[in-house]
Order: C-alpha cells, then sequence, then structure tokens
C-alpha cells in the first residue's frame, strides 16, 4: 500500500528549528522524524513512499539523496576512512520514494490532490502528518477498515496538553473546570487510511480533513459515521509539535514488535486511542469531483 507523506508545512510550533529544517527533519536520536515513522510503516510492509514536499522540500532531498546508513548502523571502517564495511541493515534497501513538489503554502488537502496522480489505481493508500509516531498496530487498524468498507478513516487520541477546559453560563459564570487530557475530547493524531472515494469528496483548495470529511458525515452523504475503540483503547502517540526537537527516543514492545515512540523528557504519555471511519452508504450518489 502507498504511503504519503506531508512534509511541506512551516512547522510555526516548532519555529526555533523550523525555521531552518522542516519539522519532519527535526532529529529524535541519530535520524529525523521522518526517518522514524518510514520505518514504522515499512514494518508492517508498505515500502512505497510519496512524499510532498513544500517548505525547504530541497532538505528533504538532500537528506535521501545523502543518506548515509553508516549514521545509524554498526560498521567497520579501515582504509583511512575509504573502506566502510556495515555490519548490519538498516533496511531502507527495497524502499520507493517519490519526491513531488507540492507548493510551499499549500494546505494539507492541495498537497494530496497534487499527488493524486500517484495513488490512482490504488484501491486504499496510507497517509501522515509526519510530525509524530506511534505503536499504533497498523496492520489491524487496516484490516477493521477494509471490514468496514470505509472511505476514510483516522486516528484519533487525547490530547496531551495540561491546559483547562472551562464551561461557563450565558452570564459568563464558570460551571465547570477539567484538564483536557482527562475529558472525553480527541484531537486527530494524523494517522490515515484512505480510500480512491476521498478524492470524490474533496474540492481544490480545501483542507484534506474538515470540509471532506464534513461531506462524509453530513446527511446528505451518508448516515452512518462510527466511532470504534480500536485494541481496547490504549496506545501509545506523541506528536512532535510542542516537544523539545532533540527529546528522547525509547523502545516499546509492541505485539512483540519493537516501535520507536518519542518522549520530550524521557517520559512516555500513555495515551488512549481510537478511531474515526467515515463510511459512505452504497445506493447515495457520489459527490462529483
Amino acid at each position: 500500500m502507498k504511503v504519503v507523506l506531508f512534509c511541506g508545512g512551516l512547522g510555526t510550533r516548532l519555529r526555533e528549528h523550523s525555521d531552518t529544517i522542516p519539522k519532519p527533519l527535526v532529529n529524535i536520536g541519530y535520524r529525523p522524524i521522518i526517518w522514524h515513522l518510514m520505518r514504522y510503516y515499512a514494518h508492517f510492509g508498505h515500502k512505497d513512499f510519496i512524499l510532498c514536499l513544500g517548505y525547504r522540500g530541497d532538505l528533504v532531498r538532500e537528506y535521501f539523496l545523502k543518506y548515509r546508513a553508516e549514521m545509524s548502523c554498526n560498521f567497520t571502517m579501515s582504509n583511512s576512512g575509504k573502506t566502510i564495511q556495515l555490519l548490519d541493515d538498516d533496511g531502507i534497501d527495497d524502499w520507493s520514494i517519490t519526491f513531488v513538489e507540492t507548493g510551499m503554502h499549500s494546505n494539507l488537502g492541495q498537497r494530496l490532490m497534487r499527488a493524486q496522480h500517484l495513488v490512482r489505481g490504488e484501491e486504499m493508500f496510507l497517509a501522515n502528518y509526519s510530525d509524530g509516531l506511534s505503536d499504533l498496530p497498523l496492520d489491524k487498524y487496516i484490516a477493521q477498515v477494509k471490514d468496514k468498507n470505509a472511505i476514510a478513516s483516522l486516528l484519533a487520541v487525547r490530547p496531551s496538553q495540561s491546559f483547562h477546559a472551562v464551561r461557563a453560563d450565558e452570564d459568563g459564570c464558570v460551571t465547570d473546570l477539567e484538564e483536557v487530557s482527562g475529558s472525553d475530547f480527541w484531537i486527530n493524531a494524523g494517522f490515515f487510511c484512505l480510500r480512491q472515494d476521498i478524492f470524490d469528496y474533496m474540492r481544490d483548495g480545501e483542507e484534506l480533513v474538515l470540509e471532506p470529511f464534513r461531506r462524509l458525515i453530513s446527511p446528505a452523504a451518508t448516515v452512518c459515521a462510527q466511532v470504534l475503540r480500536l485494541l481496547g483503547g490504549n496506545g501509545h502517540v506523541q506528536g512532535q509539535d510542542h516537544a523539545r526537537p532533540h527529546g528522547s527516543a525509547r523502545r516499546l514492545p509492541v505485539d512483540g514488535v519493537e516501535t520507536l515512540v518519542m518522549g520530550a523528557d524521557n517520559s512516555l504519555r500513555t495515551l488512549a486511542c481510537k478511531f474515526l471511519r467515515f463510511e459512505a452508504e452504497a445506493d447515495l450518489p457520489r459527490i462529483p469531483c
């Protein structure tokens, strides 16, 4: 299955680093976020990547054009550094990576539309914001999406931020306070599984999620927008938006698989996970492109 990775955003929430490098290239350990993310997808057999470039796309190209396996593999150096013998494999030799320019200021919907020709013919494809890692069991996630014949799905998590949600009445008097991380409030984690039909619900210039997904859940398009708890509802998702860019990376065993999950301060926050699937009834008319 092809994997579309959005690599073109300005990364305003990591401004101290994204002034010089795009957010997917912020390092976790020896390698950037995007490398860890691609390794995650490759572990599940998805090794055909499409990188949607924009802001500092030249640096993304340069990273892969000048890629050196020695930076994350054991090796023996001899002959004054002229001979390098790798002692293990970083596993990227069988990857296919397509680089496509999608515009400096394009939103995610526009970037996906400009890469549409590269996923044409694919029944389903994956997409990702490229700014976070997860231990989501991808194979089981995709199987559930297929089983429900969903057009689009996204991973939703509870927010990890420590701010408080405030409720007030019409007179402005506070009626309740609660930590957002403990509320029944879920946010989009940026992991998607999509069918070709998603393009029928997209319009030029629109964001990927808001307008197209709203059409999928609107009465005019579908009567089904269900929420499922995924594998008991527990997992790990950590974004890079507000974490220190040089945060640590720890390994967690997930069904016998080691998956990198980032922690900003040598700690991991356990977040409940679920995914939303958006289904369109077969007998309803498609919205034309």
